[in-house]
């Protein structure tokens, strides 16, 4: 299983370099007579450190007055409501069409608050922004000319980055976000495949969500699963390589954690949920295995985690000289191939960003964990629209330490995944020392692991040890709530 993913990548990172040196770019569209009219949803939680930026930033964009209508579409149950109001009412006394938008229930979480917000305006066009993303003021008058082709029914933006120098963790995260989208969206936006909306840093057109059903919160994973119905009703979906809007990476590695666990949650709810229109539809064959490998990407994690598992007893018994290493080690290669591609072809200082390539070798096998658990979770329907937030804190540029001084309410406790990771820790580490006897090839692979469960436990342990846990009457409302 993880040798066909491997080889997937590998075939990724192959098609990316033809088309980066033997197939033209798409054409850039002209410049728009008239522009449309752009509603830019603003969907908060809690965004105490963020708010205000994000805010500003969006006022500051370069579009039309008339044609743009601003909504901070807050479910806010902390201080950010008393700072996005304030923000709010400083904007529109300087003329900004920009409004506060504040749900009687929070129902559906971030697709309701969508959903809401989209009864609320009759626009043409929804631009939709997270709290962590900081939009360069072209953003719209780059991304809007793309809807002149009709068929077009969202236009994304690359996603950049305003931390990644901040410590080792959000470089490894910078590296597998441009890996996604330096060569994965890229490849599938320019062979016809299937790709997605990523949540943030995008433009909808209204027709297009009405026409795919709307945004439904009956999975974690709002944005992937209408990228799919949208697709399958034969709309296109256009990604922009060379329109960046930076965020800020998780700097806490429990956030990072749970931004992981709602993804690989909602991408398998989205298997059960859309696989089977998708496998049904008059798609290609190819195009339909690459949508399903699209979407069961997160199986990584837990063909990881058995991978490790079984190992021990494969050396101790001497299986192992059964198992077909060379293909499977070939495979291995693909992510590697990907992230050192994705490097080169995003930035001119290449050559320093690879070589940090192995604190993403140690952070994918460290959170096999906690995603094979939101797999688990997926798969057996448990919590299933439980939509836990990945707490940010204005943290810009490099060279702080690993967690921000001043976490607040925001910290993130330490859970059992931890206590698991350490566990695989030693145990990974006792296959290493029996391997380098009896199955030598096979002990650089379980070191990795064994470094990879004990970064991550390390690094959980230092910044969460001593937060108190978020309390469980708020979660037990929003669970109740949905």
């Amino acid at each position: 299983g993880l040798a066909i993913y491997g080889f997937n990548g590998i075939v990724f990172s192959i098609i990316f370099l033809w088309l980066r040196w033997a197939a033209p770019r798409r054409a850039q569209p002209a410049p728009l007579t008239e522009w449309p009219s752009v509603t830019i949803q603003l969907p908060i939680y809690n965004e105490r450190y963020v708010v205000e930026r994000l805010i500003e930033s969006v006022v500051a964009l370069d579009y039309p007055a008339d044609r743009l209508h601003i909504q901070v579409l807050d479910d806010s149950t902390d201080d950010t409501v008393a700072l996005a109001r304030a923000k709010v009412a400083q904007c529109r006394a300087r003329g900004v069409n920009i409004e506060y938008v504040q749900r009687p229930r929070r129902v559906g979480f971030k697709a309701g608050a969508l959903a809401y917000g989209l009864s609320r305006t009759a626009s043409d066009f929804i631009a939709i922004f997270d709290a962590d993303f900081v939009p360069p003021a072209d953003t719209l008058r780059r991304a809007m000319p793309h809807f002149a082709d009709a068929r077009v029914g969202m236009v994304q933006a690359r996603w950049g980055h305003l931390n990644t120098d901040y410590s080792l963790l959000t470089r490894a995260q910078a590296m597998m976000l441009d890996t996604h989208f330096g060569i994965e969206q890229e490849v599938r936006a320019r062979t016809g495949l299937f790709l997605n909306f990523n949540g943030s840093a995008g433009v909808w057109r209204r027709a297009c969500i009405d026409d795919a059903g709307g945004w439904e919160a009956d999975t974690i994973a709002e944005d992937l699963d209408l990228s799919y119905r949208a697709q399958l009703r034969g709309w296109q979906l256009r990604y922009l390589p060379d329109l960046v809007v930076p965020a800020e990476i998780p700097t806490l590695l429990g956030a990072f954690k749970r931004q992981q666990f709602r993804w690989a949650k909602g991408s398998i709810q989205c298997v059960r949920k859309n696989s089977g229109r998708l496998i049904r539809s008059n798609e290609s064959p190819w195009r339909k295995v690459q949508g399903l490998m699209h979407l069961t990407g997160y199986i990584v994690h837990p063909l990881m985690l058995l991978v490790v598992l079984m190992s021990l007893p494969l050396v101790i018994t001497g299986d192992i000289s059964r198992v077909h290493l060379g293909a499977i080690g070939l495979a291995g290669f693909g992510a590697p191939i990907m992230f050192a591609i994705s490097q080169f072809a995003l930035y001119p200082d290449w050559k320093k960003r690879i070589a940090y390539l192995p604190t993403i070798l140690f952070l994918g096998p460290g959170i096999a964990i906690s995603n094979t658990w939101a797999i688990f979770e997926a798969l057996i329907g448990r919590n299933p629209t439980l939509f836990l937030r990945t707490p940010k804190f204005q943290v810009e540029g490099k060279a702080k330490p690993d967690r921000p001084k001043d976490t607040g309410t925001y910290g993130l406790p330490v859970d059992w995944t931890t206590w698991a990771e350490i566990a695989l820790m030693f145990y990974s580490a006792f296959t290493t020392i029996i391997a380098l006897e009896r199955a030598p090839g096979l002990a650089p692979f379980t070191a990795t692991y064994a470094f990879g469960f004990g970064y991550t436990a390390y690094l959980g342990l230092r910044q969460s040890l001593g937060v108190k846990a978020e309390p469980v009457e708020t979660i037990r409302g929003a669970v109740t709530m949905e």
